[in-house]
């Protein structure tokens, strides 16, 4: 009876030991999880800040690209009437 109690309190012990390594492994692996995402976080960041120039530059172009659509209408005129 006693050696039953041994070796179920040494199986129990064995359980518990298993069971906190591979806690300690998933701890570090979710750590590095999380530091791979802050990462990923700093570079969107970074990006984010890089294209906010693109919004005002686009507008600007798109307004320059419409007077000179403008002005080739014109100059298309202007060319038919010298040519005819």
């Amino acid at each position: 009876m006693t050696l039953r109690v041994v070796l179920s309190v040494a199986e129990i012990a064995l359980l518990v030991a298993v069971l906190a390594y591979f806690l300690l492994r998933l701890t570090k692996m979710l750590s590095q999880t999380g530091d791979t995402l802050e990462k990923i976080s700093d570079g969107v960041k970074a990006i984010e800040g890089h294209c906010a120039v693109i919004g005002p530059g686009a507008t600007r172009l798109n307004g320059l690209l419409t007077e000179s659509a403008g002005n080739l209408e014109r100059a298309a005129v202007a060319a038919e009437r010298m040519a005819g």
